[in-house]
Parts: C-alpha cells; structure tokens; sequence
C-alpha cells in the first residue's frame, strides 16, 4: 500500500467512529487497525526507497517500547568487571546489571551523563562505564526507522470488549544528534542496561534504548498529519 491509499482509506476509517476490536489483548489495536485498513504487511510503500511503520497506539497509554539495541564498542570498563563491580543479584541468584538508566545516581550509583556529543553510564566516582556517540545512535535510530505512521485511537470498554476510535494518522520522519541530546535529558529516552555474570564473560542481552509510546512523535524532526 502506498501513502495516498493509506491516507484514503484511513479517512475512510476515521468517519466509522467506534469500532469493535477484532482481537483480545494488548495486540487488539495493532490488528484492528491491519485489518480494517486491509493491510497484509505492516508497513507503507513511501517511494521505492523507504519503508514506513505502522504504529497504532491507544491514546491514554504510556507504554514502553524498545526503538533499538546499540553496544558495539561502547564498554569503557570490561563488561564483566563491571557486571562484579556494580551489579545486583537477579531472581536467579546470578549477578547482574539490569538497570533502567536516568539522570540520577541509582543504588549502585551509577547515572546517565549526557554531553552534546555523546551520552553515558558513569559512577559517582566519576568512573566512565560505557559511552556512546550521538552521530552513531542518530544513524542507527534512522536505519532501523526510517519512517513511521503513528496511528492514535480512542478507547472505550463495551460490555467487557474493547472498542477503538481511529482519530488521528502522523507521518514522522528525520532525527538528528541534537534532537535526541534533547530528548535524553528531558528522559524521553531511556537506556536499559541488560547483562549478567555467566562465568568467564558477561552475558549482554543488548542494550536497550527505550521511549513511551506517547512521547515517540518527540523524537522525530518531521511531523506530518495525513
């Protein structure tokens, strides 16, 4: 589908008004919003050269989603060292650094600093535990989202089942260093620390660069309402 039968066909869904969610749970949205706009890929055709998502989001929610993983060379400190020196057991009694990083030190004293450059996880003591370029996380933000349809829809509860209202459509396009600088000082953006002791080596699961769903437009430079 390309975005002017997009824009047509969600004109067409708006004038619906409520509708009946065509799935249970918190995926019902997201399938609703496919199934009555006929879309067999959740993506829109832009060019031939873009690809743009679709996201539909419940408009009273502040869910969590992860945008991308990003730890190529950015561990200061050995990973293992640091996973021994300032992590917490975890439920299965292993050692581990599972921690959702934010401007203020933590229990183990570790906070995220962020400079116009670069951002990083730091202990109070000053020691730099893992660091990462703004132009790196810029372009690998734009490689993995290109372009996203944000899709926002009332809800409303009818005898036990969830009904949507499909009210708004944005095209979000474009990020740059600066805007996400911004964007992790006022935490819009926040790093999740994933990794644990497995012997000889760390275990890292990835580390996570996470935002609400009801602050996604904030991080794109382009908005377009369609």
């Amino acid at each position: 589908m390309n975005l002017q039968e997009f824009k047509k066909r969600f004109r067409n869904l708006k004038k619906k008004g409520f509708i009946p969610s065509t799935r249970k749970g918190s995926t019902g949205i997201g399938h609703t919003l496919e199934t009555y706009l006929g879309l067999k890929e959740n993506n829109i055709a832009l060019s031939d050269l873009v690809d743009a998502e679709i996201k539909a989001h419940r408009s009273d929610s502040n869910n969590m989603i992860t945008l991308f993983t990003f730890n190529r060379k950015v561990w200061q400190v050995p990973p293992l060292q640091a996973v021994m020196k300032y992590g917490s057991l975890d439920k299965n009694g292993r050692k581990g650094l599972y921690y959702t990083m934010s401007l203020t030190p933590n229990s183990a004293g570790l906070f995220l600093h962020i400079t116009n450059k670069d951002i990083s996880v730091r202990h109070i003591s000053g020691t730099v535990i893992a660091i990462w370029s703004l132009d790196n996380l810029a372009e690998t933000f734009i490689k993995k989202i290109p372009a996203l349809v944000l899709v926002s829809a009332f809800t409303e509860e009818r005898n036990g089942k969830e009904w949507f209202r499909f009210y708004r459509a944005q095209l979000l396009q474009g990020t740059s260093p600066e805007l996400l600088a911004d964007q992790f000082k006022a935490e819009n953006i926040l790093v999740d620390l994933r990794l644990h002791d497995k012997g000889t080596m760390a275990r890292n699961h990835g580390t996570g660069f996470r935002t609400y769903e009801n602050k996604l437009s904030y991080l794109f430079e382009k908005i377009v309402d369609l």
